[in-house]
């Protein structure tokens, strides 16, 4: 582990610890995993207002790709007047380029603080005891890879973790599919990769420790649950749910 990101993942550790300390008489064995589960909401409440910005960037680029296609397509042979009217286009809407990314790059270094306290087996030169905990008798620190076979109790946990992941992950790509199909044309970016992209949770959920792979569960249901809540309730400019058509008046019958 860095020297730069040892301070933070050492008290980050000491916090989760403290959280287990207070859940214990009340959860029993079940505390360490919802102390994780309590952390991880603790910090994503945090980053709530990087992430609101991060999404309304992405629906500003989103609503802008029209433009942007128009204006590549007029002036394909010339770059730098591409450039200057696509500058002035952002200038022109308050946004950028980097409207959507900038936001969860921010979010990076303490999400990384986050990741690396549920694979470290050390912190601070000590072992990591949080990995020593269990979830149905199945070790924190425990890998799939290396359990009994998919039909131990280590291997059904672990699928489980796999499938409650894989199926918000699903959510989260049909509430993608919501928003993009908006009449402003806004809200979140299509194509294929951002189909899939989402299901590469459940790949690095295979190969970390079963206390990465409950955090990357309880973040991912986290935001999804946050990204529905600013779409259905209009903090995202343009992305919000289409409002019901009125009933149609009735056809009054001929004699």
């Amino acid at each position: 582990m860095s020297n730069i990101l040892g301070v933070p993942v050492d008290a980050a550790y000491h916090l989760v610890t403290a959280f287990i300390s207070l859940l214990t008489p009340v959860l029993g064995g079940a505390a360490a995993v919802a102390a994780i589960v309590l952390f991880t909401v603790a910090v994503r409440l945090i980053l709530m207002p990087l992430s609101l910005r991060g999404l309304r960037g992405q629906a500003a680029v989103a609503r802008l790709a029209p433009q942007l296609a128009a204006l590549q397509k007029r002036n394909a042979k010339q770059p730098e007047r591409l450039q200057r009217e696509m500058t002035a286009l952002y200038k022109r809407e308050g946004t950028s380029m980097f409207a959507g990314l900038t936001p969860f790059l921010l979010q990076w270094p303490l999400l990384s603080v986050i990741y690396l306290l549920f694979r470290s087996t050390q912190i601070g030169g000590k072992p990591n005891t949080l990995l020593t905990r269990h979830l149905f008798g199945v070790p924190l620190g425990s890998h799939w890879l290396a359990g009994a076979g998919p039909a131990s109790v280590h291997g059904l946990v672990f699928l489980g973790v796999f499938v409650l992941l894989a199926g918000l992950c699903w959510l989260t790509v049909r509430l993608g599919k919501l928003m993009a199909a908006q009449p402003a044309g806004t809200g979140a970016p299509g194509g294929a990769l951002f189909r899939v992209l989402p299901y590469l949770t459940v790949v690095i959920a295979a190969f970390v420790p079963l206390a990465a792979g409950i955090y990357l569960l309880a973040s991912t249901g986290w935001a999804l649950a946050e990204r529905s809540f600013f779409w259905r309730t209009g903090r995202i400019p343009g992305a919000a749910p289409s409002p019901p058509s009125p009933p149609k008046p009735a056809v009054a019958a001929r004699d």
